[in-house]
């Protein structure tokens, strides 16, 4: 990892290498825990990033000290110019990873091999294409789970992350981890978190205890490697005896990695974000497109981040719709 700059670091000395891009607020698919039911409100095209745009604010962010830079959305592969952006930034000298739902990512497995990028976060809820259809609103299961095979089988790094609902799809958690038995993959079980218009309650949590407790009584303790937390981590990750994957959980909601937190957000419309669950950010686009420095402008934003979760710092903070519900819908943040 580079050494970043004290534009990077915080009041706390974590320091951020980890820069995550939305490029898009659109999406091929509506799931429930994502989008509103209703849809959210576009920012206008010309309010958006262009892909010129994204490389020269992502070259002061890795002039910083960013070494590592993820795609995400919306889904970022409905943008028109995907490949440009892609081609663009792969001149930095950044390990480069993208989040998608992989309903288009047979198109771009040239580019992704091109422009050397090999981390690839597929969003898959289910393992059931009727589950599916409902919490996606849309009937692309068969597309989703070949091109997971075909990134798998064309030597990708696929982790699969599956946002786990009670009373929805907490019954196939061990079928998620007997997916790992054959299959060189992560799977991420994650905690459902608190968004605009998701509808989120404590009723529908599946808390990292509540997965493990599932994981053990199936598998057996003693077949359960706990294997070791990696720098920055969010996914606390196990493995089973004898099987080629792993799986983690990421519990955001009862268990907290903040101490270690390394990444910054920004959003489609260039809003740099300091936490997922923050609803503070700054303009760094309007700035840049004055030919304003946007460095004070991070190194601001970076300095005002809390110790914890944007300040929710207990389960009860968090329980506050007041806290979150003013906060963007996770579709417009980029994951």
């Amino acid at each position: 990892m580079s050494k970043t700059t004290e534009v990077l670091t915080d009041k706390f000395g974590r320091s951020h290498n980890y820069l995550r891009i939305s490029l898009s607020e659109k999406c091929n698919l509506r799931c429930n825990y994502c989008m509103p039911e209703h849809g959210v409100p576009l920012t206008p095209r010309s309010e958006l990033m262009t892909a010129e745009e994204i490389y020269e604010i992502a070259k002061i962010f890795v002039k910083n000290g960013v070494d590592k830079i993820r795609l995400t959305g919306g889904e970022p592969l409905v943008r028109k110019d995907f490949r440009e952006i892609l081609k663009k930034l792969s001149t930095l000298n950044v390990e480069l990873g993208i989040t998608t739902n992989a309903i288009l990512a047979d198109r771009f497995i040239i580019d992704f091999k091109k422009y050397g990028l090999k981390k690839i976060n597929l969003s898959l809820d289910t393992l059931d294409e009727r589950k599916f259809k409902v919490i996606t609103r849309r009937d692309q299961f068969k597309k989703a789970w070949e091109n997971m095979h075909l990134l798998i089988e064309e030597g990708f790094t696929v982790k699969i992350n599956a946002v786990l609902m009670k009373y929805f799809n907490e019954d196939e958690i061990n079928d998620f981890v007997l997916f790992t038995r054959n299959l060189p993959i992560s799977v991420r079980f994650i905690e459902f978190m608190p968004f605009d218009g998701n509808r989120w309650s404590r009723d529908k949590l599946v808390s990292q205890d509540e997965i493990m407790t599932q994981v053990t009584e199936f598998f057996g303790e003693e077949n359960i490697i706990d294997l070791e937390n990696e720098a920055n981590f969010t996914s606390r990750d196990f493995k089973i005896k004898g099987f080629q994957g792993k799986f983690g959980i990421i519990s955001s909601v009862t268990n907290p990695f903040c101490d270690a937190c390394n990444r910054i957000r920004l959003t489609a419309n260039g809003r740099i974000k300091n936490c997922l669950f923050s609803n503070k950010e700054t303009n760094l686009l309007g700035a840049f497109r004055k030919g304003e420095n946007i460095e004070p402008l991070i190194e601001h934003r970076l300095f005002k981040k809390k110790a914890t979760r944007a300040g929710m710092d207990s389960f009860q903070k968090l329980q506050n719709p007041k806290k979150h519900n003013n906060n963007r819908s996770m579709i417009t943040i980029g994951g």
